[in-house]
C-alpha cells in the first residue's frame, strides 16, 4: 500500500507541475481572445503546445486542465 501511495503521489506531483507550465499559456490564449475551451485547445495547438502525454489539446483536456488549477 505504501509503494502505490508513493506512486500516487510522483503522478500527482508531476500532473501538478505541468499545470503550472500550461495554465499561464492557457491565461495568455484567453487574454489574446480565445473565449471557448475549443478556442484555448486550438491556441494550445497552435503554439506546439502537447498535452502530459504529448498528444493535441481538445476542449475536454483543456476543461481537464482548468479544473486541476
Amino acid at each position: 500500500h505504501v509503494a502505490r501511495k508513493s506512486a500516487v503521489e510522483a503522478v500527482t506531483a508531476e500532473a501538478d507541475r505541468f499545470a503550472a507550465n500550461v495554465l499561464p499559456i492557457i491565461k495568455e490564449a484567453q487574454k489574446a481572445g480565445a473565449t471557448s475551451l475549443r478556442d484555448i485547445a486550438a491556441a494550445l495547438n497552435a503554439r506546439g503546445v502537447a498535452t502530459a502525454r504529448g498528444g493535441q489539446w481538445h476542449a475536454k483536456s483543456v476543461s481537464n486542465m482548468l479544473a486541476r488549477a
